[in-house]
């Protein structure tokens, strides 16, 4: 879990969170929380599916330095313990109490039809269909969240060459499948998934 954090936070705090790689047949899910800075509103924010790679770094890195962001995940355990719905609400549950916020004065936007289980009753929480195009904090999240799943998707490749990736990035694409039928599942992917199991 890595957190960012900026100091001067408000008494109220808006917290975007998101996941990405719920899809995915290889790697773990992650999530990302961030509360953005009143006065330092980044306006090239937007959902991260529309940015290209270099402009999200770019931005991942600008929202880490001037926002407050936490950044959790799930394991491939969890996940075929838990399955992906709950592993990925796990992650954004360890992603907003990583912000180290008081959640009692916090009201939470999460992406998606699902609130996030296991908080105080008391804490606000509002789920937003398609969040990452109608709230800045979980656009923010969604762009967070991609950039750091990617950097592990692109380093895995260096260890598993011919399953692509760093193109990919683990989703269900022709490419994947194909590796995955040829070569057999590596440690990574996540054994309980069509596409997968039918390879073990």
């Amino acid at each position: 879990m890595e957190a960012y954090p900026w100091q001067d936070l408000s008494e109220q705090y808006i917290i975007g969170v998101d996941e990405v790689g719920r899809g995915c047949l290889a790697g773990p899910v992650y999530a990302a929380a961030v509360c953005l800075k009143p006065d330092g509103f980044i306006k090239e924010i937007n959902d991260s599916k529309t940015l290209t790679p270099k402009k999200r770094k770019v931005l991942s890195e600008r929202i880490k330095l001037e926002h407050h962001v936490c950044i959790a995940s799930s394991s491939l355990k969890e996940i075929e313990e838990l399955n992906i719905l709950h592993a990925s609400l796990l992650a954004m549950k360890r992603a907003v109490e990583g912000l180290n916020l008081d959640l009692y004065k916090s009201h939470i936007l999460v992406d998606g039809n699902f609130t996030i289980p296991g908080m105080e009753p008391k804490i606000k929480q509002t789920a937003l269909v398609k969040g990452d195009l109608r709230a800045a904090p979980i656009a923010a999240a969604s762009i967070v969240a991609k950039v750091t799943r990617d950097e592990l998707l692109i380093a895995m490749a260096e260890d598993y060459p011919e399953y692509g990736f760093e193109k990919h990035k683990g989703y269900s694409t022709k490419l994947h499948k194909e590796a995955i039928k040829k070569f057999g599942p590596t440690k990574e992917h996540r054994r309980t998934f069509s596409g997968v199991k039918e390879y073990l």
